[in-house]
């Protein structure tokens, strides 16, 4: 029997797996589709989320695939460089292709021993004090102590285990696929030019071998937003918007999204939880959703893990939703806030110049850019030093730096004085006593997730502190 049941193998699911094996807890991905998706839908990671990967040693892969592209200009495409000193030491989108992404991330879980099952979808569950049981399409039931959801928008998982998904419905459509042209490059760069002077949902990002990635408004809700799209509704489309149609033909990929926001009430009902867009989904302006996934797996991972380990203090668990599910409700609220800057109708675009006037201050243009990178997400620990409840960035030390020492996936002290000790704990925190000029702190204990859970530099103190996410001492 296996520990934890992963339904969906997108990069919420991948990464969930691999920090699951970091702990050696047994994993078994199961993902409907047989094959990897060939077309891109997420363009890019985030700050945090290139944070989370460093934090795992796995950084490098993914810098080899991608290209760095300076800050700024994610809210709702208005363009403002990013300000100086900002508190991360990875001051840089990465654009990378969401199927490299995935097979990244799935290349990670197998190494670290995930079983990935292609080809099997979910449709049914049950669950009792100690169990999760769920069948497959192909009439196979498999037991484990746990099932995270983590199959998308319209999650199969959320609904059998009977979570509401309230929110708003979607107000706009955009039409997005993949396909060539047969218009050159320069009259395409030429007229999306134009066009985006005041349509920023249009545009055409060559993806190479005359192979296009193109958004164009639609003119309405679909009727029938499960209907195929189709090849002509993108040429009458571009024709309405563009004036051309570019010549488009040999489609890889067509599809529409809306604007709607839902999120899950609860992301967990007994032995059932659920990551990524089973749990939020939301438009897609300032490329934030395959970031948030990513984040919710790496906030989760570990504190799964310590449930099924033993050693998980109580509520712990549960603070996965506690903290996750309002970092969720404000993308939520600051995507569909910049869908509607997008909009032409007067009071959006009244708005839109008030907004890029404000802008223009450092402390406006820094707000915006940490909350959609994600860098600004403090989790409510109580009362305490203002670090607490942050996540602390890679900082040097005199013997490497900071990120180097999280690849385990463990607790970590860092210890500026020398005096403390996490006896009792050890085999799931580690000591690193070391000092650094980019703290100014004694000592901060991380979890696993690099938040900081407890700042100071006495031992009575941290001993308190210790077993609330850590559980009991083993002494």
């Amino acid at each position: 029997m296996f520990d934890v049941t992963i339904a969906g193998g997108g990069p919420t699911g991948m990464m969930l797996a691999a920090e699951l094996r970091l702990q050696g807890v047994r994993v078994l991905v199961l993902e409907k589709d047989e094959e990897p998706a060939p077309y891109v839908r997420s363009l890019g990671l985030h700050v945090r989320s290139i944070e989370v990967m460093d934090q795992r040693g796995v950084l490098e892969r993914f810098l080899a695939h991608g290209q760095r592209h300076p800050l700024g200009g994610f809210f709702a495409g208005i363009v403002r460089p990013a300000p100086e000193r900002l508190d991360t030491a990875h001051g840089y989108v990465l654009g990378i292709p969401q199927n490299v992404t995935d097979r990244l991330l799935a290349e990670r879980a197998a190494e670290l021993g995930a079983e990935i099952r292609r080809g099997h979808e979910v449709v049914g569950l049950s669950q009792d004090d100690d169990t999760v049981t769920v069948e497959t399409a192909d009439g196979s039931r498999l037991t484990s102590r746990y099932l995270v959801g983590c199959d998308g928008g319209r999650s199969t998982v959320r609904k059998l285990a009977g979570v509401r998904f309230p929110g708003e419905p979607s107000t706009v459509e955009t039409l997005l696929g993949e396909m060539r042209i047969t218009e050159d490059r320069a009259t395409v760069e030429s007229v999306v030019a134009e066009v985006r002077k005041t349509q920023l949902r249009f545009g055409a990002m060559p993806l190479g071998d005359g192979m296009y990635r193109i958004g164009v408004p639609a003119a309405g809700l679909a009727e029938n937003r499960d209907a195929p799209t189709t090849l002509e509704e993108f040429r009458q489309q571009l024709h309405a918007v563009a004036g051309t149609d570019f010549g488009v033909h040999s489609p890889r990929w067509l599809s529409r999204f809306g604007d709607a926001t839902r999120q899950a009430e609860r992301y967990r009902v007994g032995r059932v939880l659920l990551a990524g867009d089973a749990a939020h989904i939301h438009p897609p302006t300032g490329g934030q959703g395959l970031n948030l996934g990513v984040q919710d797996a790496f906030n989760l991972g570990w504190k799964l893990a310590a449930e099924v380990n033993g050693w998980a203090p109580p509520e712990l668990l549960d603070s996965y939703h506690t903290e996750r599910h309002p970092v969720a409700a404000d993308v939520l609220t600051n995507s569909r806030a910049q869908m509607e800057l997008l909009l032409l109708e007067p009071g959006p675009q009244a708005v839109r110049r008030l907004l890029t006037e404000l802008i223009q201050f450092d402390e406006v243009n820094r707000y915006l850019i940490e909350k959609i990178t994600a860098i600004s997400v403090r989790y409510d620990f109580g009362p305490g030093h203002d670090l607490l409840g942050r996540r602390l960035r890679d900082i040097p030390l005199t013997r490497g730096r900071l990120y180097e020492r999280t690849r385990t996936g463990r607790g970590l002290l860092l210890d500026r004085t020398g005096r403390l000790s996490v006896a009792g704990w050890t085999d799931r925190v580690d000591h690193v006593v070391d000092v650094s000029d980019d703290l100014d702190v004694p000592a901060v204990l991380l979890r696993p997730d690099g938040h900081i859970a407890w700042v100071g530099d006495d031992q009575d103190d941290l001993a308190e502190h210790l077993p609330t996410w850590f559980g009991a001492s083993n002494r």
